[in-house]
């Protein structure tokens, strides 16, 4: 089991292909308040449920301040696929060898259908300017999650 990350903590630093094959890095996140999510796969029902309600929910968010990052082990061009069918509008980033999941703490054993299994334990993480963990939270559920995250920091969809 990973270490799991708590309020307060740095953020892991990672550099990451995103969708259009582009380097990401922690560093060019800095600046803004920004969620990081982790998800298990790009266009199974339960990731896309969620990222099309933070697709849904972008506008508040933005408007509070906040930019969007989405994790997970497929490849940028899955992710572009993903993006483009879903109408996603924030970055996706891929992390194949799941070692920026694993520093994140983001993955790991779970109960999945009654057994125990190794794999992304879906999180997500909202960071300060700095890359300062301002919010942790593991196993979250697919739906409901933008919802209840929005509430949490006080914007109104």
């Amino acid at each position: 089991m990973t270490e799991r990350l708590d309020t307060g903590s740095a953020a892991p630093e990672f550099t990451l292909a995103d969708q259009d094959g582009n380097d990401v890095s922690l560093a060019d996140l800095r600046g803004r308040k920004t969620v990081l999510y982790f998800y298990p796969a790009a266009m199974t029902p339960g990731c896309t449920t969620q990222a099309c309600d933070f697709r849904d929910s972008i506008s508040s968010l933005e408007g509070a301040g906040y930019r969007v990052v989405g994790i997970s082990r497929d490849e940028p061009s899955k992710l572009r696929a993903f993006r483009e069918r879903d109408g996603l509008t924030f970055t996706l980033l891929s992390d194949p060898d799941h070692a920026v999941h694993a520093a994140y703490g983001a993955w790991g054993e779970k109960m999945n259908y009654g057994k125990v299994v190794e794999g992304v334990i879906r999180s997500t993480f909202v960071l300060d300017e700095e890359g300062t963990i301002t919010l942790a939270q593991y196993n979250v559920k697919a739906t409901g999650h933008v919802a209840r995250l929005r509430k949490q920091l006080g914007i109104d969809a």
